[in-house]
């Protein structure tokens, strides 16, 4: 498909070696430091993940926005890219796993696809001059992925960063943006899914810049970021919602309830921003603090997030869980993706057993597991017509769960038919849709029309 270029926005993908090298640390504190100078940071993250972006934008307060090649497609990425990354400030990018994990979603591919540097984080405890081997490697793996920059994490003494600095200098083409020395490191919060979301923590702003302004050489950074190259983004998808808000211009706006609280959180910004082109008012509420539903509601969408750990209080508003189960059993549009799933169950049952009362859409029962049980992308062919899709289309998203579904009954129509064989996408009431995948829509922003229509159908 021919596109139309744009003149390069400066960029920099900030990648690792691996999980746990301090990635995401050195990220926020790049993007903390850039902000503290007055510029405009538009963070971004390569992969599915819901966590790191929440904490993005606590520090930058801008919507940090998914670029999943694998997911998303190659023109959806280059076009949210191009819509959002400013022409006069900075995107700075954090990476998924290890620079060449991943395949087509890895933040090499990535990388390649925007034409932007890469600065790479090396955790180098235990090691020595063999760090150059290391950083030797990841510049010549693919030649198409410019590695122009590496931190140094974790270093443990002077002597220690002469020795790799001195061998990275010798045997590689990059250039030390920094060391970051052990004791300087700035502790995350994690759990089952990840670190904490970025409105659970109170993040130290003023400490984040602190760490890069003295550790890093932000203007050689920032030197390196405008040395991306420019974007072509595909014709008809410049704009991510273009597509799906053909038809409804001027159409009366559709009042779509999202749950969004500690227990609801996980939501791809670009999902909701297709709702809203497509003439829906996204009417926010908390399952757990809130009375009851919001008021003349045509529709709901219950994302992922932690309902487990907040199991005992949303058992206990009887209400609201009453008024959701009504609101499916009236033929009005549900949509609920795994967290959501799980509070649309019958229970939830926790670790220790004690069984939480939820709202009872679905005849079946969800129940916590101490291990992971399931994990990564998954392509989901539509078997028939839901309030997202037509029978035989292909949508994508990713899947990342520590419970289970007691066996649901036959006469709960399964919607989706995923690549291993599994029934999923439950439909129950006529139009409540529900599983455990977490969809984006980006290859189909046709869903979102398709669920604002099924609103507006009454």
């Amino acid at each position: 498909m021919a596109g139309t270029e744009h003149a390069a926005r400066p960029a920099v993908l900030i990648a690792g070696t691996r999980s746990g090298c301090g990635k995401t640390t050195v990220t926020l504190s790049v993007m903390a430091a850039l902000c503290r100078r007055g510029l405009r940071v538009q963070p971004f993250k390569c992969g599915p993940d819901f966590i790191d972006p929440t904490l993005h934008q606590a520090v930058t307060g801008r919507s940090s926005r998914n670029l999943d090649v694998r997911m998303c497609g190659r023109d959806f990425v280059r076009a949210t890219f191009v819509r959002h990354a400013p022409a006069a400030g900075v995107a700075v990018i954090e990476g998924v796993m290890g620079l060449f994990d991943g395949g087509e979603g890895s933040a090499a591919r990535l990388a390649t696809l925007l034409d932007v540097p890469v600065v790479l984080v090396v955790d180098v405890r235990s090691a020595a001059e063999s760090v150059a081997a290391v950083v030797h490697g990841f510049e010549n793996l693919d030649a198409r992925v410019r590695v122009a920059g590496v931190v140094l994490n974790r270093v443990g003494s002077e002597r220690h960063r002469q020795l790799v600095a001195d061998a990275v200098h010798r045997h590689c083409r990059a250039e030390i943006l920094g060391v970051l020395p052990r004791e300087a490191e700035v502790s995350l919060p994690s759990r089952h899914l990840g670190l904490h979301m970025g409105g659970e923590v109170t993040l130290d702003l003023q400490r984040l810049a602190e760490l890069a302004e003295e550790h890093l050489d932000l203007d050689r950074l920032l030197l390196l970021a405008g040395e991306a190259g420019p974007v072509a983004d595909a014709d008809g998808v410049s704009s991510p919602d273009g597509r799906a808000d053909a038809g409804v211009s001027g159409a009366k706006k559709i009042r779509i309830g999202v749950a969004r609280d500690a227990a609801f959180c996980f939501y791809y910004q670009d999902n909701l921003d297709m709702l809203a082109a497509c003439g829906a008012e996204l009417v926010f509420f908390s399952p757990l603090h809130d009375a009851g539903l919001p008021p003349d509601l045509d529709g709901l969408y219950l994302g992922g997030g932690y309902p487990e750990l907040y199991a005992r209080q949303l058992s206990g508003n009887v209400r609201m869980r009453r008024q959701v189960r009504e609101f499916s059993c009236s033929g009005r549009p549900v949509y609920g993706e795994c967290g959501g799933f799980m509070y649309l169950a019958r229970a939830l049952v926790d670790q220790e057993g004690n069984r939480h009362a939820m709202a009872g859409v679905y005849p079946a029962e969800t129940r916590m597991q101490s291990r992971l049980r399931r994990l990564g992308y998954r392509q989901v062919r539509s078997r028939q017509s839901t309030i997202l899709s037509t029978g035989g289309e292909m949508l994508h998203g990713h899947e990342f769960h520590y419970s289970d579904i007691d066996p649901m009954p036959g006469s709960v129509a399964r919607a989706w038919q995923l690549e291993d064989g599994r029934g999923e996408g439950y439909v129950i009431h006529g139009r409540t849709l529900a599983g455990y995948i977490h969809l984006h829509w980006g290859g189909t922003p046709e869903c979102a029309l398709r669920f604002v229509q099924a609103c507006r159908q009454g």
